[in-house]
C-alpha cells in the first residue's frame, strides 16, 4: 500500500477514535448516532462492539466506562430479571413487551418510543466484550459479578427464544446471529477466571455451559442449509450478520467448511462495493452497510485474505464525508431505490456519523496491521 494511502487511513482511524470519545455520554453510554434523532439511544450490541474497538485501540478508559454503564443498567434491573426468570421457571407465558429492551436512553433508562425492542444479541455481546476486554488489558472483572450473574440467568432462561434480529425484524424466528451472540457471551463467562484464578461463575456455571451446548446443537442441526449458516433456524437464506458467527464469535471453526461456505455465500450474494444486510432489504432502499463490509474484511484478515481485507478498508474510507464522518449505509448500489424517499421523509437522511461504522473501521484497520 502506498505510504500516502496508508497515512490517510491512519488519519481516519485517529479521527474515528476521537469522534467516538467526543460523543461518549458522561454515563459511559455510546449513542448509536449523535445527529440522528431516533438513534440517540445506546444499543448493548452496537455499544459493545464500539467498546471492543476502543479496547483494541488502547482507549481502555472509554471501554471501561461503557462496560460499567452496561453493568449499572443490568444491576438496576436485577429484581426484574429475577422475576422474569422465576416466572419462566413456573412455566408462565411472558410477552415480548415484558422482556428487557435492546436499547436504553443514555442515562440508562427505558426508552418510550413505540419501537421494536426485544432482542437478545446485545446481552450476549456485552458479556463477550467484557471478558475479552478485561483479559486483554488485565482489568479486574470481579466487580461485574452481580451484572454477569443476572445476565447469565436471563440468557439461560430466554436465550433460545424467538426475538427480533439485528435489524429489528422477524420477531417470530430464532436468528442464528442472535444465537451466536448469546452462545459466545455465555461461553466466554463459563471459561472466565476471577482475580484468584477461580472460575468466575459459581453455581450458574453448569447451567450456562449446558445452554452453550444446547445453542450449539440448535445451530448445527437447524441453522445450516446447503453447508452454510442460515439467517434463522429452519431457513435457507443468508444474512450479513452471520459474519459475526465466524469472526469473532467462532460459533463454527472460522477456517472450517461451514465458515467457508457461509463466507462465500455472503460474499457472492450480498457484496457489491459494500455488503447488503440481506437480499430484498428496503430500509433506505437496501444499500451497502459499512459495518458489514468491515466484518467481511475482518474475517478475510483472520483467514489470510489480506489483500481482500485491505480492499474493504479502502472502500469504507471512500464513503467518508468531507468531515470524515462514516454513514450507516450508502446507496450507490441500492436494491430498492424507490424506498429511499419513504425513509428519508420518515426519519431524515441516512444516519451519519454512525459510531458503530467508525468502530468497525478501526477494528478492521487494526486487524490488517495499519
Amino acid at each position: 500500500m502506498p505510504t500516502a494511502a496508508r497515512s490517510d487511513l491512519r488519519t481516519l482511524v485517529e479521527s474515528s477514535l476521537t469522534l467516538i470519545e467526543a460523543h461518549q455520554h458522561p454515563s459511559g453510554a455510546y449513542p448509536a448516532s449523535p445527529d440522528y434523532p431516533v438513534y440517540r439511544y445506546s444499543w448493548l450490541r452496537d455499544g459493545a462492539f464500539i467498546a471492543d474497538a476502543m479496547s483494541r485501540a488502547g482507549r481502555v478508559d472509554s471501554a471501561d466506562r461503557f462496560l460499567r454503564w452496561c453493568a449499572t443498567v443490568i444491576d438496576s434491573r436485577a429484581d426484574r430479571i429475577a422475576d422474569l426468570v422465576a416466572r419462566a421457571d413456573r412455566g408462565e407465558e411472558i410477552g415480548a413487551d415484558e422482556m428487557l429492551p435492546t436499547r436504553y436512553t443514555l442515562d440508562g433508562g427505558d426508552g418510550d418510543e413505540p419501537w421494536w425492542n426485544f432482542q437478545l444479541d446485545g446481552y450476549g455481546t456485552w458479556l463477550w466484550v467484557l471478558v475479552t476486554h478485561t483479559a486483554r488489558h488485565g482489568r479486574p472483572i470481579d466487580a461485574y459479578r452481580p451484572a454477569i450473574g443476572s445476565t447469565v440467568d436471563y440468557l439461560v432462561a430466554f436465550g433460545d427464544r424467538p426475538c427480533y434480529d439485528w435489524w429489528e425484524e422477524h420477531a417470530e424466528h430464532r436468528h442464528v446471529a442472535t444465537l451466536g451472540a448469546v452462545l459466545a457471551g455465555l461461553r466466554a463467562v463459563v471459561h472466565a477466571r476471577d482475580a484468584h484464578g477461580e472460575p468466575l461463575l459459581g453455581p450458574a456455571r453448569a447451567a450456562a455451559a449446558a445452554t452453550v451446548d444446547k445453542l450449539a446443537a440448535l445451530v448445527a442441526t437447524d441453522g445450516i442449509a446447503d453447508g452454510h449458516l442460515t439467517k434463522w433456524l429452519g431457513g435457507t437464506a443468508v444474512d450479513g450478520s452471520l459474519l459475526a458467527c465466524l469472526t469473532p464469535f467462532e460459533v463454527v471453526d472460522p477456517r472450517g467448511p461451514v465458515a467457508e461456505r457461509t463466507y462465500h455465500q455472503v460474499r457472492d450474494q450480498l457484496l457489491r462495493g459494500g455488503v447488503y444486510r440481506y437480499l430484498g432489504d428496503t430500509f433506505y432502499g437496501g444499500g451497502e452497510w459499512l459495518i458489514l463490509t468491515a466484518w467481511l474484511g475482518w474475517h478475510e484478515a483472520r483467514t489470510g485474505r489480506t489483500e481482500a481485507a485491505l480492499g474493504r478498508l479502502d472502500w469504507i474510507a471512500a464513503q467518508a464525508t468531507p468531515e470524515g464522518h462514516l454513514p450507516e449505509q450508502v446507496s450507490g448500489n441500492t436494491q430498492r431505490p424507490g424506498h429511499i424517499t419513504e425513509w428519508t421523509e420518515r426519519w431524515g437522511p441516512v444516519a451519519t456519523p454512525l459510531l458503530w461504522s467508525h468502530a468497525m473501521f478501526v477494528t478492521l484497520a487494526l486487524e490488517v496491521g495499519l
